[in-house]
């Protein structure tokens, strides 16, 4: 039994989504017959809690045979020291420094080998596209439902607002307030985690507006991106989940890492973005909006795109790829 450590992000600027998509992974890994551990920070800890609190942890990072990093602020020296000569998965979206890694992972839909030239060791193997992004199994399983339910075009009844758990500068509230006067008597599923800043203001609203539902740490999501019209969504990891349900979606981007994901789907026709720092994107966001909820056409053809884009199988992909490098690696020894 391969014996795995994830060594991951959170917290309040970077949100969830590394120790998320990094869970999806172990999980595939898990099912495969390896053990998986998390090191933990206070922030990780929180996350698992609310998610996985059966998924094991730790504070040693010896007794392992492999390492999964999901960290932008760790170096390539810092992947060496901790994994040694084991091997190393790096998930990543940046492309923008060196890596010591044996197997990339960037779901990035316009991604290319040459854009880690000189950032990776020669003998890395890149695990690029929407292929491997790692989506998790209650996504897959509602497929059929979801693009037999999307075929029928149906009305925006339903919209879901998911902005990502840790809700950077109070976004989510700023969006659903900007909605409320423009989607007449669809329901608003709100989705936040336990510690956002907006939770506050968000608990109140949805007392006092029957058509607001409050999700905190939803653990129905699958299920929630299913019974959606329409969402509002973070450009993160959670794109390829709304993909895989084939939902219409108005991506924003809250970080700069997002970016090129995103942009990459709008000029594709898969999900038009916005960036939320941007000086017109309350307008911006009005007049998509108006127009997403009258179009119904348009949600369609958004739909259809969105379902081409992944099937949520990569982290299977990504984990038989990877168990296969640390059996080879146990062989040369």
């Amino acid at each position: 039994m391969s014996r795995i450590l994830f060594v991951c992000a959170a917290g309040p600027r970077v949100g969830g989504g590394h120790v998320m998509r990094s869970l999806t992974l172990a999980r595939a890994l898990e099912r495969a017959g390896a053990a998986c551990a998390f090191q933990t920070t206070p922030e990780v800890a929180a996350v698992l809690d609310a998610f996985a609190p059966d998924m094991a942890r730790t504070e040693d990072d010896e007794d392992f045979d492999a390492v999964v990093f999901d960290h932008y602020g760790l170096t390539a020296a810092d992947h060496r020291m901790i994994a040694k000569r084991r091997p190393r998965l790096v998930i990543d979206d940046l492309a923008d420094r060196p890596l010591a890694a044996d197997l990339i992972v960037d779901s990035g839909p316009a991604r290319k080998p040459g854009d880690y030239a000189g950032f990776v060791p020669p003998h890395a193997r890149l695990l690029l596209g929407p292929d491997y992004a790692p989506v998790r199994p209650a996504f897959v399983e509602r497929r059929p439902a979801a693009l037999a339910r999307r075929a029928g075009q149906p009305p925006v009844r339903r919209i879901l607002v998911s902005l990502g758990l840790t809700d950077v500068g109070g976004i989510t509230w700023r969006v659903v307030n900007l909605l409320r006067p423009l989607v007449g008597e669809a329901a608003l599923d709100v989705v936040v985690g336990g510690g956002a800043p907006s939770l506050p203001v968000l608990r109140a609203l949805a007392a006092e507006d029957p058509r607001v539902t409050l999700h905190v740490d939803a653990q129905d999501m699958a299920q929630l991106t299913l019974e959606a019209d329409l969402a509002i969504g973070a450009g993160g990891s959670t794109t390829w989940e709304r993909c895989v349900l084939a939902l219409p979606t108005l991506a924003l981007i809250l970080a700069a890492n997002q970016a090129p994901a995103a942009q990459a789907l709008a000029a594709a026709g898969v999900a038009p973005c916005l960036d939320v720092a941007a000086a017109d994107f309350e307008a911006a966001f009005t007049r998509e909006v108006r127009d997403l909820l009258a179009n119904a056409d348009r949600r369609a053809a958004l739909s259809a795109a969105s379902a081409r884009v992944c099937d949520g199988l990569g982290a299977e992909r990504v984990a038989e790829a990877f168990l296969e490098m640390i059996k080879l690696n146990a062989l040369s020894r």
